[in-house]
C-alpha cells in the first residue's frame, strides 16, 4: 500500500444543535424494509407494531426504526443534542448484485431528506456499493456533496477481506479522499457454536469488530491512509482487551509485523471508538488503551442492545458531555465548539 495524498472534497457542514451527539443509532425507511438485492437474510416485515426479520421478532417497534417523527422525539427524550443515523447492519449490501446500487441510492437520498428537515437535530451515515469502486466513488461523492451525510456505514468484513485489503479498504480510501467519516459495524454473523443465548451478537459482533481493527493496526491503514476517520462501534468489540496479545506476537513474529513498523498501541490510538461497553471497567480499558479525544457517544438506537441515554455511563467514568460532542465534532467535521457557525 502507498500512502494516500489527495486533495479533499465535500459540502459545508452544516449548523448542528448544541450537545452531546450519539454517532451510532439506526434508521430504515419502510419502504426498503426488502433490504438490498441478494441480501443472504430475509426482508424486514411489521406485524403490528413489532418489528421482524424474516419470522424472528427483533424485540423493538417497527416505528423506532422507521418513523422520522419518533426518532426525533427519542432523539430529544434522551437528552442528546443531535443524533447520527446510519441504516441497520442486515441493510449493508454485502452481496454482488446488480441491483444494489438502486438500493444505495434510495436510503441515501431518503437520509439526506430525513436530516436536511431535522433543524440540526439528525445527521446520516449513508450507504455504498461494496464490491463496485467505482459505483462506491460516485455514491461517496454524492454524500460529500450532501452536507448532512457526514460519511458511510459499513460492516466490518465483506467476504474474507477487512480494511487492509480488498472492497473495504478502496472505501476507506474514498473515504480519506473525499474527508467522509467511516462508522464499522458488525453484522451479527451466524455460526453454528453460537447458536443459543444470544451469542452471535453478545460474542459475535464483539470478533467480528475485534477483526476489523486488527486489520486496521496490524495493516497500517492509518499509516497508509493518515487522514482517514474511522469509528468501531460497542467500544471497539474485544480489541481493548487483546491489544498485549497482539503486542507480543507484533515483537515475535515477522508475519504479525509485516504490515506496519509501529506497535499496535500506537496504531490503536489513531481509531474512534464509541462508548457502548455497558460496563464501568471496560470503559475503563477502553479509555486507557484509546487516543485521549477519540471516544464518541453511540446508543445503537433502537435495538434491544442499545442504551436509552447513551451519555451517562461515559459522563460517570469521568468522560465528559463536551468532551464527547467535541469528539463527535472533530470524527464528523463539524465546526467546533466555540465556531459561530454552531447552532
Amino acid at each position: 500500500m502507498t500512502t494516500l495524498d489527495t486533495g479533499r472534497s465535500r459540502a459545508a457542514a452544516p449548523a448542528v444543535r448544541r450537545g452531546v451527539i450519539d454517532v451510532h443509532a439506526h434508521w430504515l425507511p419502510q419502504e426498503l424494509f426488502d433490504l438490498p438485492p441478494g441480501s443472504p437474510v430475509p426482508p424486514l416485515n411489521a406485524r403490528g407494531e413489532e418489528l421482524y426479520l424474516g419470522d424472528t421478532p427483533l424485540s423493538i417497534a417497527a416505528s423506532a426504526m422507521s418513523d422520522p417523527d419518533r426518532v426525533l422525539a427519542e432523539t430529544d427524550r434522551a437528552g442528546l443534542g443531535a443524533r447520527v443515523l446510519s441504516a441497520p447492519p442486515f441493510a449493508f449490501p454485502v452481496v454482488p448484485d446488480p441491483g444494489v446500487g438502486e438500493y444505495v441510492g434510495r436510503f441515501n437520498e431518503a437520509l439526506t431528506r430525513l436530516c436536511r428537515d431535522s433543524h440540526g437535530r439528525l445527521l446520516g451515515l449513508g450507504l455504498v456499493s461494496l464490491h463496485d469502486p467505482t459505483a462506491a466513488r460516485t455514491e461517496m461523492k454524492a454524500i460529500a456533496a450532501s452536507a448532512v451525510v457526514r460519511g458511510v456505514a459499513v460492516p466490518p468484513l465483506v467476504g474474507a477481506t477487512s480494511f487492509d485489503e480488498g472492497p473495504l479498504h478502496e472505501v476507506a480510501r474514498i473515504a480519506a479522499e473525499l474527508d467522509l467519516a467511516v462508522l464499522v459495524h458488525p453484522m451479527q454473523l451466524p455460526r453454528p457454536e453460537w447458536g443459543s443465548y444470544y451469542l452471535a451478537n453478545l460474542i459475535g459482533n464483539p470478533t467480528e469488530t475485534a477483526t476489523a481493527v486488527a486489520s486496521c493496526v496490524l495493516g497500517g491503514v492509518t499509516e497508509t491512509l493518515p487522514s482517514l476517520r474511522i469509528c468501531f462501534v460497542h467500544g471497539g468489540g474485544c480489541a481493548p482487551a487483546l491489544l498485549g496479545r497482539w503486542r507480543h506476537g507484533w515483537e515475535q513474529r515477522a508475519d504479525v509485523g509485516a504490515g506496519t513498523g509501529r506497535t499496535p498501541h500506537e496504531g490503536f490510538r489513531d481509531l474512534w471508538f464509541d462508548t457502548l461497553t455497558h460496563d464501568g471497567p471496560a470503559l475503563r480499558l477502553l479509555r486507557s488503551k484509546a487516543g485521549p479525544d477519540r471516544l464518541l457517544c453511540g446508543s445503537d438506537h433502537p435495538f434491544d442492545m442499545g442504551v436509552d441515554r447513551p451519555q451517562d455511563l461515559p459522563v460517570s467514568e469521568g468522560i465528559g458531555a463536551e468532551a464527547m460532542e467535541a469528539a463527535a465534532r472533530r470524527f464528523l467535521d463539524l465546526p467546533e465548539l466555540g465556531s459561530d457557525d454552531n447552532a
